[in-house]
């Protein structure tokens, strides 16, 4: 809450440092790290064709705020200011953008009426919309007013378009999620780390990502229990010494951290718990199975397509409801769901034990990536031939 409140205070000044009045700017807004990653691709295009315009990039949450601050990516990363008429105004004023592009969610009522009133076109990527959102109630009619500001919906599901078009509103596209395309370069890319291929040697390996403490009580038992020749990466979604301290001390198998690892010999090691940020996109390409946390408590279930993208089978927690692409995978036969310490090491037993299980259903998580990217091309092709952005 303190960094909320606070990191608004220098948002105006900021501006004024990064932006001058003759700056050309282009505006994303993420509600946190999430819908960061999800315009990531965008941001990307844009920059290629519109080297002459400035990123400007926004965040409702400090969790991506703190993180994404210094990314290279935008000339100027701030918090939004609250929505209030005259906070509105004067930020659309300070950034002067040629187009703005809101990411999956959020929709700030006086931004939007604001951006429309500068007739600035303005579009919603990777979009989601539920029934269950006051746009779709009796008495949701400002709300309402405000989705008319955009001159674009780019949808990720066929249910939200059904949801908007029952509303009146048709210009729509069903592009899919741009977080496919985000990760599908990370393939592309050298993920090699050092220590990581030397820490995993010969053995089969499960990288554990953004785990909480709920999904590493579920995951203790197995670890204890589990064949010398299975090696765990695990990178907890927070960087806190005392969660991790008490973690460590509930494995019986020999432990390093990363900050430790030059000090020692880390091949002898069965256990490495990643006590940095950053690593994690990389780390998934050591992984034979994934398991991705947030979904064993409430706090919402991390980015299950980082792992997907490398080929391998991933398992979480019970609570992935409104996760469309959890749904899609484990529909498929790729993903698998537990609910409890049973559960949890009687998946990872079978995908340790049986490789053509394992690799089978790897092979649907990489297809199902490689099948689901192309939604910035649509996006891009739209501002080609709508906003003149070639």
């Amino acid at each position: 809450m303190k960094l909320f409140v606070n990191g608004r205070k220098d948002v105006f000044e900021i501006l004024q440092q990064k932006i001058s009045t003759i700056d050309k700017t282009i505006w994303f807004h993420c509600a946190s790290l999430g819908e960061f990653e999800q315009g990531v691709p965008i941001m990307d295009e844009i920059k290629k064709l519109k080297p002459d315009h400035k990123i400007v990039v926004s965040f409702f949450s400090p969790s991506g705020f703190e993180i994404k601050k210094n990314t290279p990516l935008a000339d100027a990363v701030v918090y939004l200011p609250m929505d209030t008429a005259s906070n509105a105004k004067k930020f659309i004023a300070a950034i002067n953008p040629s187009l703005a592009l809101f990411v999956k969610y959020e929709f700030w009522p006086n931004y939007l009426l604001e951006l429309k009133k500068k007739n600035i076109p303005t579009l919603l990527v990777s979009g989601v919309f539920r029934k269950d959102q006051i746009f779709f109630k009796s008495y949701g009619g400002f709300m309402r007013k405000a989705l008319g500001t955009f001159d674009h919906f780019f949808l990720q599901d066929e249910n939200s378009e059904s949801l908007l078009k029952r509303i009146g509103f048709n210009n729509i596209t069903i592009s899919g999620d741009t977080r496919f395309d985000r990760v599908s370069h990370q393939i592309e890319m050298d993920n090699t780390l050092k220590f990581a291929e030397e820490f995993k040697g010969s053995s089969l390996c499960i990288v554990c990502g953004s785990t909480w403490p709920e999904d590493e009580t579920v995951l203790t038992d197995y670890i204890n229990a589990s064949p010398k020749n299975v090696k765990f990466i695990i990178a907890p979604h927070k960087i806190e010494n005392e969660k991790i301290e008490t973690f460590t001390k509930s494995i019986i198998k020999k432990t390093v951290l990363h900050s430790n690892k030059d000090e020692v010999n880390i091949l002898e090691y069965s256990v490495l718990i990643i006590d940095c940020i950053g690593l994690l996109g990389k780390l998934y390409s050591y992984a034979d199975i994934a398991y991705v946390g947030g979904a064993m408590g409430k706090t919402g279930l991390h980015n299950i397509l980082e792992p997907a993208t490398f080929g391998v089978p991933i398992v979480i927690g019970k609570n992935y409801n409104e996760f469309p692409e959890a749904i899609r995978l484990r529909e498929l036969g790729a993903l698998f769901s537990v609910k409890d310490t049973k559960s949890c090491t009687a998946i990872l037993e079978k995908l340790v034990e049986d490789s053509n299980f394992r690799d089978t259903t790897g092979q649907i998580a990489g297809n199902f990536v490689k099948s689901n990217t192309g939604a910035t091309k649509k996006i891009l092709d739209y501002l080609s031939n709508n906003i003149g952005l070639n």
